[in-house]
């Protein structure tokens, strides 16, 4: 088998040998179309054949085509190994990222080396996997800027070690957002997270003291409103465990965005608009919950802004909230006004708060 490679090899490279790049991507592409609709049926030297022809193509290939051939290999059952190890450790992020974050066939070491050496956009493909044990998640913390350390805490599949989240505690004391988020992880220590819900306390206490007036009653209001509506028991409790399990998927796969919640919205899934603007916006379901129910629309609004949501998707959840009465003109126009005015991080300190 190793003699056939060799002959296929130096009969692809007199094949390929003067192509232009177009060329060169169309042959990858019809090759990789090719393994994937045999994969299943191919013996482990056979997919090595492959492996050594896809190694081949990949030296001569342009960014654009490797990104490509990045993602359609990097969730096959049984795929190349030595062109996914050599993906994975591709300088351009574009290329390794899709490897990096869904292959699960890099080793552990592999994923080690390059947390240890490469860039942060390689850093944050890593800390999207689906799990990540605490011999990788070290150096993910240790290397890793405030992006990394955001996804990696809101990474369910994430386990820290000690000393991992000893320094994540460390960080978050600079950075309210990190600290909110850390504090929800249920593998921090009592000590630290007290520690930490007192940080925060301390924000909220200095943040509302700095804002005007009038915007300090509007968020008083919000917050009164918010707790009334939390005081009334639900009659029939909905288990948002699944849709927060899907939530944390979509995220993990970079699919939780705009177009996603407002698919959600138009469908009716409201357990997946609550569960979206919760992880979004890095608040518990039991605040965003009664929002989307409200017949008031400052709370959700403020809710949406700090998910980062655009208004076009917050209107699609305002127009489908369950069981309540159409919106007028008047008040959308009333609430856009107030979605635009809102910066991003007085919505998110007043929906957390």
């Amino acid at each position: 088998m190793a003699a056939v490679s060799a002959t296929l090899i130096a009969e692809l490279d007199e094949a390929v040998d003067g192509r232009s790049p177009e060329q060169r991507a169309e042959i990858l592409r019809q090759v990789t179309n090719l393994f994937l609709s045999d994969a299943h049926r191919l013996s482990e030297s056979q997919i090595g054949v492959f492996d050594d022809v896809l190694i081949r193509l990949i030296e001569r290939a342009d960014t654009r085509t490797l990104v490509l051939l990045s993602n359609n290999l990097c969730q096959a059952s049984s795929p190349p190994r030595k062109a996914i190890r050599q993906l994975a450790f591709h300088q351009d992020a574009s290329i390794a990222a899709p490897v990096l974050k869904k292959s699960n066939h890099l080793p552990d070491k592999d994923l080690v080396e390059i947390a240890n050496t490469c860039g942060q956009q390689h850093l944050l493909a890593i800390a999207g996997r689906q799990t990540i044990h605490e011999s990788l998640s070290d150096p993910l913390v240790e290397r890793g800027e405030p992006a990394v350390h955001h996804v990696l805490i809101q990474n369910l599949g994430v386990r820290l070690s000690e000393a991992g989240c000893a320094a994540l505690v460390e960080k978050a004391r600079g950075d309210c957002e990190l600290a909110e988020r850390l504090v929800r992880r249920s593998d921090v220590p009592p000590g630290p997270r007290r520690e930490l819900i007192a940080k925060l306390g301390d924000a909220r206490m200095r943040f509302l003291q700095s804002v005007p007036p009038a915007m300090r009653e509007k968020i008083q209001t919000t917050v009164a409103t918010t707790a009334d509506q939390l005081e009334v028991p639900a009659p029939q409790p909905i288990d948002y465990a699944k849709a927060k399990a899907k939530i944390a998927e979509l995220s993990r796969a970079g699919r939780l965005n705009d177009s996603t919640v407002n698919r959600f919205a138009v469908g009716r899934e409201y357990e997946n608009v609550v569960a979206a603007l919760s992880f979004l916006s890095a608040v518990p379901i039991e605040v965003i919950a009664p929002l989307i129910k409200s017949a008031e629309l400052d709370g959700l609004i403020v809710a949406c802004k700090a998910a980062r949501l655009n208004w076009s998707t917050t209107t699609m959840i305002i127009h489908h909230r369950p069981d309540c009465a159409a919106v007028t003109k008047q008040e959308l126009e009333a609430g856009r006004v107030v979605f635009e005015t809102l910066s991003l991080s007085v919505a998110q300190r007043t929906i957390r708060f």
